[in-house]
């Protein structure tokens, strides 16, 4: 599976140790920015990392200090469904009920281990498929 990754400067760090983590579990990572800890816009990210998702049917996961800007920003793409997502179980449930396509993280909420078994739950859980969460994710499009 393909995973397109974003951040801002907040979330650069924990992007680059996700980069290593999802490629470490066979995971094709490509990385579309920030590519520091300087200052810079999220929406910019958000926006990269959203048309690559639909472009290229893959997956996606974006980094700021809370996860909130990123989500609200890359929730403005029609066809995106990013969820910012703080356990595990929020992580199973956006996927299989939501069918979300990209996960969001606060890096200075989350720990770096955390954040890992987050993304690993968001990446290998499988939309459910069943009716009731299938006609609530039309009515979202």
């Amino acid at each position: 599976m393909k995973v397109i990754l974003g951040s801002d400067h907040a979330g650069f760090e924990l992007k680059q140790n996700l980069k290593e983590f999802l490629s470490a579990q066979n995971f094709q990572v490509e990385d579309v920015g920030c590519f520091s800890n300087e200052s810079c816009d999220y929406p910019d990210f958000a926006k990269a990392v959203a048309e690559k998702v639909l472009k290229e049917n893959s997956a996606g996961i974006l980094v700021c200090g809370a996860g909130i800007g990123m989500s609200i920003a890359a929730n403005k793409v029609r066809g995106i469904r990013a969820a910012n997502c703080y356990s595990i179980e929020t992580a199973k449930l956006a996927r299989e009920h939501n069918n979300a396509n990209i996960l969001c993280l606060g890096a200075r909420l989350l720990e770096k281990q955390k954040a890992f078994e987050i993304a690993k739950a968001f990446l290998e859980t499988e939309f459910s498929n069943e009716e009731r969460h299938k006609k609530r994710t039309e009515k979202i499009e």
